[in-house]
């Protein structure tokens, strides 16, 4: 039985997330504090009393599928009873704008909030409620998050950013770098470990620049302990910042069995002279030997990046660069986007001028090339034996089974048993650019 006093007692929320990993993390807490307070999962927006929408704010899309979002909600409204509110980066962002009769938003709630969430959203019955605020120094929670995966845990060990990149509105949301303590980390670890968890992956804004003053643990001494937990057997971790990115760690990384042969690396562009003008703090050259000290420490390693284009003044020539970056370093997967200016940042202050038509056709290319180098690079895998995380059915087919490859690609394969959150030998039998397709040969016993 509930307890009546709680204060959201009886009441069912939904969650609609955008944006990273990092966000998809704050969800599963923000959901753990609202089953706290009483509520329950609704599952679907639609038969929800309470509705949160965490948010992005990296790009400009982002935001506008934000406000369609809020449309939608605004109509449901209308038809019956519902509080919804914003979370997340434009939150803090937008505090003052989203709120009011016209939009319809009952709450606001920025990152440092969040464990008053319940309290916020109880409030926002009889007015709106706006809580976002910005402070310097590790929260740790105390109740534990609804996670979405059984299989796949996700651990924040830091948030925040100190690299003012030009065109980068992370430092203006989430903060200063601030860390959390090590032994909450591993305390996290050894409880996702306990419920079988088999992989973690490790969120921060900037990984590598982890640093735990209290015990001098860096990143690499923090993927050493964290790998000396029993159970789970991969560990991934993202965002990491080229220019922070150290040979020690590379090698701390080989030397570790567990951690995934598999590195998401921002390259942003290939050009040095834009890396210059977004303030990146690397060249084009001190990437690719970043790329080259990885592939000769562990040579099967699967790396993947964000590509911007249209940054303010890339020339054709500049743009070029980026193009050839991509062929030589051959990325197991990108992310790319057209550049979007965004508030308070530096080169919000300076001329979008490379228009709409030439960033949509530069950003087709940059898609295409890399359409081209998965293609290819999928191809070789065909007959090859990939070891595979079991993470649940296909969405299309119920009968398939989907996973990732220790390289974080996609494997659709079927198997003549039930194997979800299994370690699977999969022989690739066919691919496509963004996912491979297999039969299970064997199944590990952890």
């Amino acid at each position: 039985m509930t307890d009546p006093r709680l204060p959201l007692d009886g009441l069912r929320f939904a969650f609609h997330t955008f944006g990273c990993q990092m966000n998809e993390n704050d969800s599963e807490r923000l959901a753990g504090y609202l089953a706290a307070a009483g509520a329950a999962p609704a599952g679907l927006i639609e038969s929800a009393d309470v509705v949160v929408v965490n948010t992005c704010s990296v790009r400009a899309k982002s935001e506008e599928k934000l406000y369609s979002l809020l449309g939608r909600l605004r109509t449901l409204k209308k038809r019956r009873p519902l509080l919804f509110g914003v979370v997340g980066c434009v939150a803090q962002l937008r505090k003052d704008m989203l709120p009011g009769l016209k939009s319809g938003v009952d709450f606001v709630v920025g990152f440092d909030q969040y464990p008053r969430i319940a309290e916020i959203i109880a409030e926002s019955r009889g007015r709106k409620m706006i809580a976002a605020s910005r402070s310097r120094g590790w929260k740790e929670g105390t109740v534990p998050p609804i996670r979405e995966s059984a299989v796949s845990g996700f651990v924040t060990i830091m948030e925040g950013c100190d690299n003012f990149c030009a065109y980068c509105v992370v430092p203006f949301t989430r903060g200063r770098e601030k860390f959390r303590p090590v032994e909450a980390v591993l305390a996290e670890v050894r409880d996702l470990a306990a419920h079988g968890f088999r992989e973690i992956q490790l969120l921060g804004q900037n990984v590598n620049n982890y640093a735990d003053s209290a015990s001098g643990t860096d990143f690499a001494d923090l993927l050493g302990r964290i790998a000396a937990v029993p159970g789970p057997e991969w560990i991934r971790f993202i965002t990491s910042h080229p220019k922070n990115f150290t040979p020690s760690l590379a090698r701390a990384m080989a030397a570790t069995p567990k951690v995934c042969r598999q590195f998401h690396l921002p390259i942003q562009s290939g050009s040095s002279r834009v890396l210059e003008r977004m303030k990146r703090g690397y060249s084009r050259e001190d990437y690719l030997e970043t790329v080259r000290t990885l592939r000769s420490l562990m040579p099967e390693i699967r790396l993947s990046a964000d590509i911007i284009v249209g940054y303010p003044g890339e020339t054709t020539e500049e743009f070029g660069e980026t193009l050839s970056a991509l062929a030589e370093i051959k990325f197991a997967n990108i992310f790319s986007f057209c550049y979007s200016p965004r508030p308070l940042t530096a080169a919000a202050r300076i001329a979008d001028d490379v228009s709409t038509e030439v960033k949509r056709s530069r950003l087709m290319e940059v898609q295409a090339l890399q359409k081209e180098i998965q293609t290819t690079f999928h191809k070789t895998m065909i007959g090859r034996t990939e070891r595979v995380l079991c993470t649940g059915r296909s969405k299309k087919d119920p009968a398939v089974f989907a996973g990732r490859s220790e390289g974080n690609q996609v494997v659709n394969f079927r198997a003549d048993r039930d194997v979800v959150g299994r370690f699977v030998d999969v022989e690739i039998l066919s691919v496509g650019p963004y996912s491979l397709r297999g039969r299970a040969v064997s199944l590990y016993n952890k």
